[in-house]
């Protein structure tokens, strides 16, 4: 069975490497390689505060969130290096921290059916200087020890390698055709597309019409002379994260910039912005030198929703996109879906809830 994976980010990278782990599977992934979403992300794996309304995101983002457990033991088996996952805790901070009790009593509530929250407190400041040394600007906030975060280009880089697939790097095309599916001059059995933002144009020569547009994201990254691995995230209100990795980096971002399309330049006010928030939470991040910045492009539909499963009217052709910021945590499962749909094997969550047809339609 020839397979053609279109991008190599986090859902396509998981689908590859599970595929790949069956017999009777030649794998073939394309990746242009530009504005990929995955490559400029820091992600926090913390999905248990969400408050959106839609039950069925939620499900995927909490499954998603375990999923790594699994995702990190199947590598481990093979003798791959999973140091792209860390979990160490997430602090939440609100500027009415009246809140925070609210936000303790859901993720108690959620605990049951999500162990891997862990221990939940309230801390006070001094509490916290002895898991995250320099952090202010608060006197209380919400501690998780179950959160964790994930470097977006470790994680590909090792799932690709680990999964022994040919990569070729380069933008290609779809054409459909009687039977198979041609990329690239060359003929598939079975396609998954996973090229996030980058979905309409694909699927536009093949009629279809796609609401998916891009949304921007950018960070930076910093150098600390200390270590910080044992750090938990820091996810102050709004759109700055705080996020200490090994060795003494810490990223900070990310924005999301619904009106810039495909521009991948580098906007230093905005991000001098969002140093200048990250400094009252942590005024050591002054001492640190810059590494630099990362701009990528991620992928929403017109109400925030991802959808995944078969493209509407071609069996054989499995899709997913609309990830948005959630992309880190919810990717993984996603990919091992599309894997599975393509092997035509059990699944765990129904395609019906993630309705490809409410998103893409043939015209």
């Amino acid at each position: 069975m020839r397979i053609a994976i279109i991008g190599a980010g986090i859902v396509g990278s998981t689908a590859a490497y599970y595929l790949s782990k069956q017999p009777g599977y030649e794998v073939t992934v394309f990746d242009y390689g530009v504005g990929q979403a995955t490559k400029a992300a820091a992600g926090i794996i913390s999905p248990w505060f969400s408050k959106r309304r839609n039950k069925a995101w939620y499900q995927l983002a909490r499954q998603g969130a375990d999923f790594y457990q699994e995702l990190i033991e199947d590598l481990k088996k093979e003798g791959n290096e999973t140091s792209f996952y860390q979990q160490m805790g997430v602090c939440l901070l609100k500027k009415d921290e009246s809140k925070l009790q609210i936000l303790l009593d859901l993720a108690r509530s959620r605990r049951t059916e999500s162990p891997m929250i862990g221990e939940l407190a309230l801390l006070k400041d001094e509490q916290v200087s002895t898991i995250f040394p320099g952090l202010c600007g608060f006197e209380e906030l919400l501690y998780a020890s179950g959160g964790a975060r994930v470097e977006g280009a470790l994680l590909t880089e090792t799932l690709l390698a680990a999964s022994g697939a040919r990569i070729i790097n380069k933008k290609v095309s779809l054409e459909i055709l009687d039977s198979s599916y041609q990329i690239d001059h060359q003929e598939f059995d079975r396609v998954i597309l996973a090229c996030g933002a980058w979905l309409p144009e694909l699927l536009h020569p093949c009629g279809y019409q796609v609401d998916v547009r891009p949304q921007k994201g950018q960070l930076r990254d910093y150098q600390l002379s200390d270590e910080t691995s044992k750090y938990p995230v820091v996810m102050p209100e709004g759109e700055l994260d705080i996020i200490p990795f090994q060795e003494g980096k810490v990223s900070v971002g990310a924005t999301h910039e619904n009106d810039k399309g495909f521009d991948l330049t580098v906007d230093k006010f905005l991000l001098d912005q969002m140093e200048a928030e990250a400094h009252h939470y942590f005024p050591r991040l002054k001492e640190a030198s810059l590494l630099g910045e990362r701009v990528g492009t991620r992928a929403y539909t017109s109400d925030f929703s991802p959808f995944w499963g078969e493209l509407p009217g071609q069996k054989g052709i499995y899709v997913a996109s609309g990830l948005g910021s959630s992309g880190l945590t919810t990717g993984p499962l996603i990919g091992w879906h599309l894997a599975h749909m393509a092997m035509e094997k059990e699944l765990r969550l129904a395609p019906k809830d993630y309705p490809v047809d409410q998103y893409i339609h043939f015209v």
